[in-house]
């Protein structure tokens, strides 16, 4: 099938050969590539805001380029969606389009300078705010139904990407100390917030290794709006973390932290299991808190305490103890907010699909700022699928837990497809998407519920020798069994 979309064409008069002066001018004035640059547009574009990816009047991005912002974010979130796909198979893809279009075999460059230097000059501005324009819209489509007891719950969590081993990331993001020098890679720490109902991962911060997590996270505080419940686990459980969330007007569904005693014989009993306490302001400030924050903090803060026993084999825990905002046992009881609190392992499996499914476990950039690029597109379009996720589910009336994720990257990989190749046929486009959707919607998980997936590998890993020295300098000793050379 003859596929005619613009996308390539703009490619054309300085890939496969040079065209008048008049005609190149007409051709980047008009408004052809913004109609249709990739086969994930069709699936997307209502999505993007492209006044994002305008071209500027001053500045960056403001001259007449083929890589224009809105031609290269599409052929970057392409390289996301299709995970191991390089700088260079983006642009052989365009030469076998040369191909195909009879231009020839030497026509079109395979240099990838130009293509990457114009992922260097897209504005970390526009990719954070086009990542949280899409949250936003999964967060307003979630019905009222599938939020818990009508409010908002958000989860936060943390997690770690390594990335090449060049100086200026290692200089960012250090590796760790017990890793010798030339024998590791740079580490970087993320702290996600997913909304529970959609998916959606709402915001993101970084920091080194050496950064805790409750530390990085006091920065997403400030994204969480009155009326929101967060839930996370125990390393976010503190007395100043739920003070910051209790200010934002929003409540905490917590485990308590290990390191805090459980005392069930104090305070008010409001069930069993279920008592009132009260914690004291901590005696000493630390370091990651100036005079004035720890000043402002209250004396005491009244909490509820639960604790709840698992029964299901395969778990590693048998006794649960959360600590909680929701006071009122009546509207809230234990047995609600146990259940709550087991859906928070959902965090996990979107941590999941983004680094497994969408490769951000290792990432690819060679410097710090392309990183914090890469970071962003993996972002975009990790909610992008989430979006067309959701549709389905509210479409064809399924849940969307049931949905899965790696199924619905495959379909998108080949409608797309289609669907880019029925540009300008409106209506067949739109039967192709709804198919997709229908293709999605009955791709359903298995309901296992309680099931146990201990985190272990069944496949060995091959006999190689661990890399001790730096490459230019290790010697790897010979087999004891392998005949020595003359």
């Amino acid at each position: 099938m003859r596929d005619s979309t613009p996308f390539f064409a703009a490619f054309g008069p300085l890939l496969f050969g040079k065209a008048k002066k008049s005609a190149l001018h007409a051709l980047l004035q008009s408004d052809r590539p913004a109609r249709s640059l990739s086969q994930f547009q069709e699936a997307f574009g209502h999505l993007i805001p492209e006044a994002l990816l305008a071209r500027r009047s001053s500045g960056r991005n403001s001259r007449q380029r083929i890589f224009t912002p809105l031609i290269t974010f599409w052929a970057f979130l392409a390289q996301v969606l299709e995970r191991g796909s390089s700088c260079r198979d983006a642009l052989l893809r365009v030469r076998a389009w040369a191909s195909f279009e009879g231009h020839g075999q030497d026509t079109a460059s395979t240099k990838t300078g130009g293509y990457c230097l114009a992922r260097g000059r897209l504005d970390d501005d526009a990719l954070e705010r086009i990542g949280t324009h899409v949250a936003e819209q999964l967060q307003r489509n979630t019905p009222q139904s599938e939020r818990w007891k009508g409010r908002t719950v958000k989860i936060v969590d943390g997690t770690g990407v390594s990335m090449p081993d060049t100086a200026a990331n290692q200089k960012h993001w250090p590796q760790p100390k017990n890793q010798k020098p030339g024998c590791g890679f740079p580490l970087l720490k993320l702290v996600g917030l997913f909304c529970l109902a959609s998916g959606a991962l709402l915001h993101v911060v970084h920091g080194h290794w050496r950064q805790h997590e409750a530390l990085l996270v006091r920065r997403l505080w400030q994204f969480l709006g009155a009326g929101d419940i967060l839930l996370a686990d125990r390393g976010f459980c503190s007395f100043v973390g739920l003070h910051a969330i209790l200010r934002q007007g929003a409540d905490a569904v917590l485990r308590l932290h290990q390191a805090r005693p459980v005392d069930f014989r104090r305070g008010r009993r409001l069930g069993r299991h279920d008592r009132l306490v009260t914690w004291v302001k901590p005696l000493q400030r630390t370091k990651a808190w100036s005079q004035e924050e720890f000043a402002a903090l209250p004396p005491t803060l009244t909490l509820r305490l639960l604790r709840y026993q698992i029964a299901v084999a395969g778990f590693r825990s048998s006794e649960v103890v959360l600590v909680t905002t929701l006071l009122d046992p009546t509207a809230y009881p234990l047995e609600d907010l146990a259940e709550l609190y087991f859906q928070r392992w959902s965090v996990e499996l979107h941590f999941r699909e983004i680094k497994t499914l969408l490769g951000m476990d290792v990432l690819r950039c060679l410097s710090p700022e392309m990183i914090l690029k890469e970071l962003a597109m993996h972002r975009i379009a990790y909610n992008l699928v989430r979006a067309l996720m959701q549709h389905a589910a509210i479409n064809y009336r399924v849940a969307l837990p049931r949905l899965s994720f790696k199924g619905t990257l495959d379909a998108l990989a080949h409608f797309a497809q289609a669907i880019h190749a029925a540009t300008g046929k409106p209506r067949k486009q739109a039967a192709l998407l709804d198919q997709l959707l229908a293709t999605i919607a009955q791709d359903l998980l298995l309901e296992r519920p309680h099931r146990s997936e201990p985190r272990v590998k069944k496949r060995r890993a091959k006999n190689y020798h661990l890399l001790t020295k730096p490459r230019r300098t290790m010697k790897v000793p010979a087999h004891r069994n392998r005949p020595k050379r003359p």
